[in-house]
C-alpha cells in the first residue's frame, strides 16, 4: 500500500483550482454524510445499528487505519459524530432518504461542475480507492491548517 501523503499528493492533483477546492472542502464531507445516511437505511432486520453505513465505514476505517492511525481517529471521530446524527433525524422521523438523496446528488453535481473549472477529471476514474482518500484529503487539510501532524 502506498503512504498516505502520496495518495493526498495524487488526489490534490485534480483540485488544484481554488474554486474547485472549496466546492470539495464543503462537497466531499456532504457526500460522504448523505452515502452514510441511504446506507443507514439498509440495516439488519431487528438489528437497526448493523447497518450499510457502519458496515462501509468499518472497512473503509480499516483502510485509514493501514495509512495513518492520526488520520484514522480523525476520520472515525467525523463518522461517529455523521452517523449519529442521522441516528438522530432518524428518532425524529426525518425522512432520512429524501434529504440524504437531495444532499448526495446536489453534492455531486458541485463537485462535477468544480472538476469542470479545473480541466481535470475526478481522481476516482483513475483509481476507485479516491473515493475514500477524498475524505481523507479534507481532513488532511483540516490538520495542516492546524499546524497537526499526521
Amino acid at each position: 500500500m502506498q503512504p498516505v501523503q502520496l495518495w493526498l499528493d495524487q488526489y490534490g492533483c485534480s483540485h488544484q483550482n481554488p474554486v474547485n477546492k472549496r466546492i470539495h472542502w464543503l462537497c466531499v464531507p456532504l457526500i460522504m454524510w448523505s452515502l452514510l445516511g441511504l446506507l443507514w437505511l439498509l440495516h439488519v432486520p431487528g438489528l437497526p445499528l448493523l447497518n450499510g453505513a457502519v458496515v462501509l465505514m468499518a472497512v473503509a476505517l480499516l483502510f485509514y487505519w493501514r495509512l495513518s492511525p492520526t488520520l484514522f481517529l480523525a476520520m472515525a471521530i467525523m463518522t461517529a459524530l455523521m452517523l449519529a446524527a442521522w441516528w438522530g433525524l432518524a428518532a425524529l422521523g426525518a425522512p432520512v432518504a429524501a434529504i440524504a438523496a437531495a444532499v448526495f446528488v446536489l453534492s455531486w453535481i458541485a463537485q462535477f461542475y468544480g472538476h469542470k473549472l479545473e480541466g481535470k477529471k475526478p481522481s476516482f476514474f483513475q483509481d476507485v480507492q479516491f473515493l475514500l482518500i477524498g475524505p481523507l484529503w479534507v481532513v488532511a487539510f483540516w490538520f495542516r491548517r492546524q499546524g497537526w501532524r499526521y
